[in-house]
């Protein structure tokens, strides 16, 4: 069984993201152990330089790193990363099950993104389109995907 940590930036707020978060946690539960890190974001007025908005990627990346462990295959959402359909999804995870890769971690960056550090440290680079969301949404739309995969795997309806 694959061991899912989702390691966010930030607190989400909006009511409606919390309850669909919950509901898919819930649905998740016969298919992976899953756990959900939230590590502190850094205050981020409007308009930062960009040796500002480095140190607090820098931050935020230092807190996501000591949130991975060694042994994890850590992919990145990243809107430059790889593209993948729902059935490329479900064969990522089951390769990696498969292969004894089954302690999983997805790192979803805060609103400016992610530090060039914690990118050097993820083993795959995963976009979910050209579109730019955000990074509260991403967790929904993460679990989502993930719930789709594992349906997918086991031949179950999805009804879309």
């Amino acid at each position: 069984m694959l061991q899912i940590k989702i390691v966010t930036v930030g607190k989400v707020r909006e009511k409606y993201l919390q309850e669909g978060i919950r509901e898919y946690l819930k649905r998740l539960g016969p298919f992976t152990r899953l756990e959900m890190l939230e590590v502190p974001d850094e205050p981020c007025p409007e308009r930062l330089s960009i040796a500002e908005e480095e140190r607090v990627k820098a931050q935020e990346g230092e807190r996501i790193l000591r949130a991975i462990s060694p042994q994890e295959y850590v992919i990145l959402l990243d809107l430059e990363g790889k593209q993948l359909d729902s059935p490329g999804v479900t064969h990522m995870l089951e390769e990696l099950a498969l292969s004894g890769r089954s302690n999983v971690a997805f790192i979803i960056g805060g609103s400016l993104g992610v530090s060039s550090s914690v990118r050097e440290r993820c083993d795959l680079r995963w976009s979910f389109s050209k579109l730019t969301f955000p990074h509260q949404l991403m967790r929904l739309v993460l679990l989502e995907q993930l719930y789709r995969a594992f349906k997918i795997s086991r031949g179950e309806p999805y009804h879309k």
